[in-house]
């Protein structure tokens, strides 16, 4: 995508502020050193969404074992 076509009416705030922050190249060890720190972001968000619904829904350890030992396949026959 070039950054033309990156305006103001299909980006938030956030995401302009942070082009603006890496307008400049940087080093790739930079380059990776941040993108790493994201992906670690993201998974800690993941992780705490995940961990909510399990509690929402009274989901344990036990319920996984549960699924894991059923039986996926149909009882159907076609």
């Amino acid at each position: 995508m070039a950054l033309k076509e990156a305006t103001s009416d299909t980006l938030n705030e956030q995401q302009i502020m942070m082009l603006r922050l890496l307008k400049n190249p940087m080093p790739e060890a930079d380059f990776v050193q941040i993108r790493r720190l994201a992906v670690k972001l993201l998974a800690k968000q993941l992780d705490d969404a995940v961990e909510e619904w399990e509690i929402q829904n009274n989901v344990t350890a036990e319920t996984y074992e549960e699924i894991a030992k059923g039986h996926f396949r149909s009882s159907k026959k076609h």
